[in-house]
């Protein structure tokens, strides 16, 4: 009976070795993979300086991050205004402020829930898109063709995603923050008997323009993060399949993180310093 129990403690040991193995060979390979993320913006940089856009393609990629997109980003914007509204409608009128609930709203769907959910909205759907449909390329050596055929998979693949994810977001939030903004007004003068003139005038006291070219410049980078990382990690796709299905996952994962990362500093940089930024 010891020795059954003695015999078992060495495999237990090469066990905990083997993940803590592929442990470190999963975070050294998503390092590589983030350089490589890296140098290719900046390749997508210097292609774009030399002009080097395929108009077909950029066209179809918008087609594919607008239009197809539209309707889950208005669905999730309607939903988080009305949630919203209805978490902060209830304590202002009984501190007497349900004047502002508009104007707060306005805030907090142009500053930071707007460009976001609509970013992790495309991270999630055409993010992955992106890795799967390159990735896929790449391990049936379709990309290899293209080298055959004297056409950079930079100029022919990336730049049209970079491109229709860095115009289509900012205009998808836009439209992602009227309809916010139009659920919680349904909500407040339909639960909380706001009336619509005072929601509306609330928001306009409190919205700026400088807030409207926050929301427009952190969903450009947002943007730009969402296609470069999907393109980068189909792009370094290997394994078949499973490999695809990996770099799928690990992309829209880093994606999601790089969103965050890159809205707290723009925030920071945007609204750092105390006083209001609503008083003009």
């Amino acid at each position: 009976m010891g020795n059954r129990y003695i015999n078992r403690e060495p495999k237990i040991i090469f066990n905990l070795m083997t993940s803590k193995i592929t442990l470190n060979s999963g975070f050294r390979l998503w390092l590589q993979r983030l350089l490589a993320a890296i140098f290719l913006a900046g390749q997508v940089i210097i292609h774009l300086l030399k002009i080097r856009i395929h108009k077909r393609n950029t066209l179809e990629q918008m087609a594919v991050v607008g239009p197809d997109s539209l309707t889950i980003s208005l669905i999730t914007a309607a939903f988080v205004g009305m949630v919203f509204t209805i978490q902060v409608a209830r304590e202002f009128l009984y501190f007497g402020a349900g004047q502002a609930v508009g104007g707060v709203l306005a805030i907090a769907l142009t500053r930071e829930l707007a460009p976001v959910l609509t970013a992790v909205v495309i991270a999630g759907r055409v993010g992955s898109a992106f890795a799967a449909e390159i990735g896929t390329m790449r391990v049936t050596e379709q990309i290899d063709a293209l080298y055959v055929l004297k056409t950079d998979p930079i100029d022919y693949l990336v730049i049209p995603r970079v491109v229709a994810c860095c115009v289509m977001l900012p205009i998808l939030t836009l439209i992602s923050l009227l309809t916010g903004m139009l659920g919680g007004m349904l909500i407040s003068s339909n639960l909380y008997s706001i009336s619509q003139v005072v929601f509306l005038d609330s928001v306009n006291n409190f919205l700026q323009v400088w807030d409207l070219c926050t929301a427009l410049i952190k969903a450009g980078v947002f943007g730009a993060l969402v296609a470069i990382i999907g393109c980068s990690w189909g792009l370094t796709t290997t394994g078949g399949a499973k490999g695809v299905g990996q770099s799928t996952t690990t992309a829209v994962v880093t994606a999601l993180l790089a969103i965050f990362i890159a809205n707290f500093f723009l925030s920071w940089i945007m609204f750092q310093g105390t006083g209001s930024a609503l008083v003009g």
